[in-house]
């Protein structure tokens, strides 16, 4: 079965969680911009940063993504 990763839902979770991107990059010690690139879809998040987002925010990594 071949799974293609869609659109990040980053924004809709950490919206749902009232947190902001600032929050989360110093959260997890990462730049603002890099999480940007990821909801701007300019990025995929690599797994390990990935568990990691979704571990801070409280949510599975599949709610990260949209999957075709």
């Amino acid at each position: 079965m071949k799974v293609t990763i869609g659109r990040c839902l980053l924004a809709e979770r950490l919206a749902e969680r009232g947190m902001s991107r600032e929050k989360l990059a110093a959260d997890l010690r990462m730049r603002p911009e890099r999480i940007g690139d990821y909801i701007d879809n300019k990025r995929i998040m690599p797994l390990k940063t990935a568990v990691a987002i979704a571990r801070t925010i409280g949510c599975n990594t599949e709610e990260l993504y949209e999957f075709e």
